[in-house]
């Protein structure tokens, strides 16, 4: 189990090993799910195509369409976190 400490201002640290599991990178922005039990569920929150443009261009590159693109996104993310 890892765990965290609060601070008196009401913020963690996500540990190295969780933030390397998650993909979690600085300026990432996470999700907390409240559940009923009282247990919360953190989700790294998906990027947007907006938020990565230019970023996955290469030299040359073929164009695609957003779509396209979402769906590529979302392949190489499901793929990440195996």
């Amino acid at each position: 189990m890892v765990t965290a400490k609060l601070t008196s201002k009401g913020q963690i640290t996500i540990p190295k090993q969780i933030r390397e599991s998650l993909h979690l990178h600085n300026g990432d922005k996470v999700q907390f799910l409240l559940q009923e039990s009282g247990e919360a569920i953190l989700r790294p929150i998906t990027k947007t195509v907006d938020e990565v443009y230019g970023k996955l261009k290469k030299p040359k590159a073929q164009s695609h369409s957003v779509s396209e693109m979402n769906a590529a996104i979302r392949k190489r993310m499901r793929e990440s976190r195996g």
